[in-house]
């Protein structure tokens, strides 16, 4: 099957399973015929895995003994090269990994592999994570945005973003310091969800700046979103600041998939980024109708909603740990390829693009900066936005995800509009960017969706609603049946 694989969600495939229509082999296959016809346009698939046939078939001879699906039995997933796999190789784009498979999983990894996923294959991503505005590696080369060839599907997550925007596989993880989940998901109409730090575990990703990673789930839609995150948000004694999620993670996630969802919301706007010169017209006016849908559906806007001393508060709030993230990464490795940062850099075996960025954190001192919870400037920024949400007694607020369009491949000096690197990552706060429509014809554009810590159900419950008033999404074009 092939047409069959178009825009299909989780809950359709698992209807389809019930019914005996198709079997997670043929879905398999079908996702494997589409790669082999379209990845050589995109590029976004570093390695597939070997086994995924066997394991469809696993899953298919436990269906037909026990009649039990799990809760994301047979979903094939497309995993960030940045993920640890048992049983794939884990380069976060570096030909200075190439080879190296790590000995376990991923806490993730491992949670939705026991939920029934199929993993099809690990994503292309800017090497080492380090790009939010291209998708390009010394393992790989350059991803394409599957809405217009020429242009990227920004960073680091791009692989991801691609492969499940032209529907090559159902679901995605990625991950996100900065941008890297929701600004992929924005260039590529989907649905990414960058949880409250804390909500998940890093255990086995490979960092950028631990203290602001995270990893989450990268979909077409938000229920599939909603299903991922159900399966890998939880206590992980590996990773210390899951800690802070006890006792603030419902039954299920799914239950907050209401389509009135909108109604009595008050949702901020804030207009910080809109309000720059170079934010493009086509965005702000997508923009401007996301406002009027959300007020049409239900929500009570607050318009603007400002943050005091936005910029003073997030000036250098930066904190360059990955000198030594990555050190305790290549330490947990039964056999490492390289065990420091300086043998990498010394290695030669990275993208020119990435040399002066690798120079610069060879040579950084050890930071003094604690953790986002505990880091004064963090705190600061965090319990501004807070007192400023209680006053207004806001739900959430919302920006563009990007406030300009996708540049082309190799343009670094146009506005590239990335509004995500500021909010989310120095408060642990959650972010969703969700479609909003399109701009300049085919160029997708995010809208994302920002409330206080733990605030996920108010998320998902603002972000169905919109989702299904609006139905933005679409698929590219491009990337029709075989």
């Amino acid at each position: 099957m092939d047409g069959g694989l178009i825009e299909k969600s989780v809950e359709d495939f698992h209807s389809l399973y019930r019914d005996d229509y198709i079997s997670s082999v043929e879905v398999i296959q079908g996702y494997l015929k589409r790669i082999r016809h379209y990845d050589s346009k995109l590029n976004s698939f570093v390695v597939l895995n070997p086994n995924a046939l066997r394991r469809a078939e696993e899953l298919d001879e436990k269906f037909r003994e026990e009649g039990e699906i799990l809760p994301l039995h047979g979903i094939p997933v497309v995993v960030k090269d940045n993920y640890d796999t048992h049983d794939l190789q884990t380069s976060a784009g570096s030909l200075a990994m190439r080879g190296s498979v790590p000995p376990d999983d991923a806490y993730q990894v491992r949670r939705l592999r026991e939920a029934g996923v199929i993993v099809l294959g690990k994503s292309n991503m800017a090497e080492w994570a380090f790009s939010p505005y291209q998708t390009v590696s010394s393992i790989l080369g350059t991803t394409h945005n599957p809405y217009d060839l020429e242009r990227v599907p920004a960073g680091s997550s791009g692989g991801t973003a691609a492969a499940v925007a032209a529907n090559l596989v159902a679901v995605g993880l990625g991950t996100d310091t900065g941008n890297s989940i929701r600004g992929p998901s924005s260039h590529c109409s989907l649905v990414g969800i960058r949880s409250t730090l804390g909500l998940t575990s890093r255990d086995g990703i490979i960092p950028l700046y631990l203290r602001n990673d995270v990893g989450g789930p990268m979909c077409r839609t938000v229920e599939d979103a909603v299903r991922v995150l159900d399966v890998i948000a939880g206590y992980d004694p590996a990773d210390r600041i899951t800690l802070h999620c006890r006792g603030k993670i419902p039954d299920s996630y799914t239950s907050y998939l209401r389509r009135d969802g909108l109604e009595d919301k008050r949702i901020g706007v804030f207009r910080h980024y809109t309000d720059q010169p170079t934010a493009d017209v086509e965005v702000v006016k997508c923009f401007e109708d996301a406002i009027d849908e959300l007020d049409s559906n239900g929500a009570e806007i607050i318009d603007p909603f400002q943050i005091p001393d936005f910029d003073e508060l997030t000036d250098d709030i930066w904190c360059d740990t990955f000198k030594f993230d990555i050190q305790n990464y290549l330490e947990s490795l039964r056999y490492p390829p390289y065990n420091s940062l300086n043998e990498i850099f010394e290695s030669g075996l990275y993208s020119d693009y990435i040399e002066d960025r690798l120079r610069r954190m060879m040579e950084t001192p050890r930071p003094s900066c604690s953790d986002v919870y505990s880091e004064p400037k963090n705190v600061k920024l965090r319990e501004t936005i807070q007192r400023v949400m209680k006053k207004e007694q806001l739900e959430a607020f919302i920006y563009p995800t990007w406030s300009n369009p996708p540049r082309l491949i190799g343009d670094l000096e146009s506005p590239h509009g990335d509004n995500s690197q500021k909010i989310p990552p120095h408060t642990g706060f959650p972010g969703f960017s969700i479609p909003m429509g399109f701009t300049h014809g085919c160029l997708p554009a995010g809208l994302q969706v920002v409330g206080d810590l733990f605030s996920e159900p108010l998320l998902i419950e603002i972000s169905y609603a919109f989702e299904q008033a609006t139905r933005h999404r679409r698929s590219p074009k491009l990337f029709g049946e075989v």
